[in-house]
């Protein structure tokens, strides 16, 4: 059983408002597949671990930016829209595979959305929860954007 987890294997596959969409690396065998997160996966030591499920489908989650907050998103099961704002144009990403997660970096505006029955999505974030770090307020976003 041969690990891909080391720095050279992970691969970056998209690039949206300065985010990234990047491969997990995974150990397959014929007894399943692990995804494993460490190292240099992603680009930060995670503090905070979380995770959304039961949303329904007409349901909207994020709606806020963060000012320092780094997250990393996947879609361990189902699928769901981020639609991601730099405060000029937003981007939809559809997540909806356990081997790639969404890198969002600070300073950009997020909602998830349309998720899918029995849809799970978890987040890898750098810092424990601290509500200055919040902008929930979009004009606001616009105001933090501009300076």
């Amino acid at each position: 059983m041969a690990s891909n987890t080391s720095s050279e294997n992970i691969k970056v596959t998209n690039m949206v408002n300065d985010c990234l969409i990047m491969e997990i690396p995974n150990i397959k065998d014929p007894r399943g597949t692990i995804a494993v997160i460490e190292k240099e996966v992603i680009p930060f030591d995670a503090k905070r671990v979380y995770y959304l499920y039961d949303v329904p489908s007409d349901a909207t989650r994020g709606g806020h930016a963060h000012k320092e907050l780094y997250q990393f998103l996947i879609a361990i099961s189902g699928s769901f829209d981020v639609i991601l704002h730099d405060g000029t144009i937003p981007k939809k990403v559809t997540l909806n595979k356990p081997n790639k997660g969404l890198l969002i970096k600070p300073g950009i505006w997020r909602e998830l959305e349309n998720f899918s029955s029995g849809a799970v999505c978890l987040v890898i974030a750098s810092e424990i929860f601290k509500e200055d770090d919040y902008i929930r307020d979009f004009e606001k976003f616009k105001l933090f954007k501009s300076r």
